[in-house]
């Protein structure tokens, strides 16, 4: 309140626009912190290769060692987890030093449960 002569006159709008200014800095703030996209489940190195486009689908990982990662499912059960969901293309983000026989195992149960094309994930060289 306000004395002004002996009237009184209420504040009105004036002590809510440095909250709106605070409030809109952190949600700045929050905007260009957070993270949009799950992280990996581990450290990937793709292979080189040339002519990439982009493709959707879901993505499983194969480590340089063998290691499978769907979302939160690890394992052997990374193949039983898709299998549950509609059929569908499938990307392939597995290390460059992952065997190869590793991958041929792990396309052919995908397709063997109906999910394809299996698109292996590259960057560009």
């Amino acid at each position: 309140m306000l004395d002004f002569g002996g009237h009184t006159r209420a504040r009105t709008g004036e002590a809510i626009v440095p909250m709106i200014n605070v409030v809109f800095l952190l949600l700045i703030f929050f905007l260009m912190t957070a993270r949009l996209t799950p992280p990996e489940p581990f450290a990937t190195t793709p292979p080189r290769a040339g002519g990439a486009t982009a493709a959707e689908g879901a993505t499983i990982y194969l480590s340089a060692n063998g290691d499978l990662a769907f979302g939160t499912v690890r394992g052997d059960a990374v193949v039983a987890a898709l299998a549950e969901r509609a059929p569908g293309p499938v990307l392939l983000r597995a290390d460059a030093r992952a065997p190869a026989p590793d991958l041929a195992r792990i396309v052919a149960r995908l397709t063997a449960v109906g999910h394809g094309p299996v698109r292996l994930v590259t960057v560009p060289r």
